[in-house]
């Protein structure tokens, strides 16, 4: 698992960017998931799953803007 988050945190800007696009921002969201259970941060888990199912409609738009901002997508752990 932590070589899935280290891949995703070397993909390049623009790919980053293209993973915004709503349909395909579930991939940031399993990111998400797998970061956490890594981390081990029980609250991180139980939010990143919450917002799996009624985050989907305007997580990627929070996304979008941190990867342009910041070059990766937003999280705490």
């Amino acid at each position: 698992m932590k070589d899935l988050i280290k891949a995703m945190d070397n993909l390049p800007w623009i790919v980053k960017l293209i993973l915004c696009i709503p349909a395909l921002d579930i991939v940031w969201v399993i990111y998400r998931i797998v970061k956490s259970l890594v981390a081990g941060n029980t609250l991180a888990i139980v939010l990143s799953i919450v917002l799996l199912i009624v985050g989907i409609p305007w997580l990627w738009a929070i996304d979008l803007v941190f990867v342009l901002l910041k070059k990766q997508v937003w999280w705490f752990c």
